[in-house]
């Protein structure tokens, strides 16, 4: 028995790329270097600042300078946060079959909570979702089942019980870890070197409305 299905928000829900990559190319126009295309830049959207920087510049956390450019980015990213962001095609019409059928609908993401209630509110999901779980609202994010288990919790469900549909290999590993059921939107950022195939979730889908077949 299904009690509830949870979702990773950057591509999964929401093509948020657009708008992180105008972050990010402000930033490489700002230095004299060449925009890059939002097409690269997908394949990195859901690693965040960290995937993101390393794309465009090449540097880590570790790096000397990495802390200013990452203040940089996030500062340009919440000037344009909700400009060309979109929900996925299909995803209205999903979460509409989802509340219909009143089965709730979470969202368990590593994004920050400062840009992910902006962001969820301005889409139109804030009053609906039955929980969100934010990547600093836990000790540990995702590929720790921690933020899925505090998903469950918050709406007193069975990880056994629910689907976590995810774009990312982070996301099948706390999804497996957590004792849930993994889907991959195959339609996502898929941001890992390894295909999906081969991270071991229970199903791959193309499109959000193919979820409902497993519901």
């Amino acid at each position: 028995m299904l009690s509830a299905v949870f979702f990773d928000f950057d591509g999964t829900l929401a093509d948020t790329a657009p708008d992180l990559g105008n972050a990010l190319n402000r930033q490489r126009v700002n230095r004299g270097l060449t925009p890059l295309p939002i097409a690269q830049i997908r394949t990195q959207a859901s690693a965040g600042a960290r995937g993101l920087l390393k794309l465009g510049f090449n540097i880590a956390p570790e790096d000397q300078g990495y802390p200013e450019m990452r203040d940089e980015f996030l500062e340009f990213y919440s000037q344009r946060l909700c400009q060309n962001t979109r929900l996925f095609p299909g995803i209205t019409e999903l979460l509409e079959q989802l509340d219909q059928n009143e089965l709730p609908w979470g969202i368990v993401t590593n994004k920050p909570a400062r840009y992910t209630h902006p962001l969820i509110t301005e889409l139109g999901l804030q009053q609906r979702a039955a929980c969100v779980v934010c990547g600093d609202e836990t000790t540990h994010t995702k590929p720790h089942p921690e933020p899925l288990l505090v998903a469950c919790n918050k709406i007193d469900v069975s990880p056994s019980d629910c689907i976590y549909l995810g774009d990312d290999l982070r996301d099948v590993k706390a999804s497996l870890a957590a004792g849930m059921k993994p889907f991959i939107a195959r339609y996502g950022y898929l941001g890992n070197d390894q295909p999906p195939e081969t991270w071991g979730a229970s199903h791959i889908i193309d499109k959000p409305q193919e979820l409902l077949a497993y519901i």
